[in-house]
């Protein structure tokens, strides 16, 4: 086993933290991370945007990690929330694609991913009604609202998570995904299950 297959296999074991220390020196550690998290990142990126530019938001995203990872703080040992911040920055700048994927979801009903676009929701109802119903409500949120909704539901980050990947107090994380959650159940009936705290 060559010097570098020996490094990589070892890095496969550190935290995140320390891939990202040890980056600092050997930068080639650093596509541990995308190993770790390329393909949750991708699908959260196409939830969103569609698989087309999910693609070039995780080039992306990883790019600009690696260009940040010197001011990552390694007291942090999961990269994740990170990782995620930096794709909703990103995201952020598609949000007229976001929007208009969302409207046509609402219009047509024929969600371009495999995956139900609320598999809790539609269970309880018909499909198809569900995720039109849902894309209007969705496509009507804030943007941060929307935001800590989909980092909840999709990405499946804990609370914690999501005010580390947005740089904002915990009880912002709070306040606005239970705005999100109030004006989705409005629009749809009782929804218990977007958004719990988990």
């Amino acid at each position: 086993m060559t010097g570098a297959a020996a490094d990589q296999r070892t890095a496969r074991v550190l935290s995140d933290a320390e891939v990202i220390r040890h980056s600092l020196t050997e930068p080639e550690t650093f596509s541990v991370l995308f190993e770790r998290y390329g393909s949750q990142i991708q699908q959260y990126a196409a939830r969103r945007l569609g698989w087309q530019t999910a693609e070039d938001i995780v080039a992306e995203t990883f790019f600009v990690a690696f260009r940040q990872r010197a001011s990552y703080d390694l007291a942090q040992p999961v990269a994740r929330p990170w990782l995620y911040g930096i794709e909703t920055n990103l995201i952020a700048r598609h949000r007229r694609t976001e929007e208009r994927m969302y409207r046509a979801l609402r219009r047509t009903g024929l969600d371009p991913l495999p995956e139900p676009l609320a598999e809790t929701v539609v269970r309880r109802v018909d499909a198809q009604v569900e995720d039109r119903r849902l894309a209007g409500v969705i496509a009507a949120l804030h943007r941060r609202d929307r935001d800590v909704l989909l980092l909840v539901a999709w990405a499946e980050l804990s609370y914690e998570e999501v005010a580390a990947a947005l740089d904002v107090p915990i009880g912002t994380v709070r306040s606005r995904l239970n705005r999100a959650r109030r004006k989705i159940r409005a629009a749809l009936g009782d929804v218990d299950s977007i958004g719990e705290e988990h």
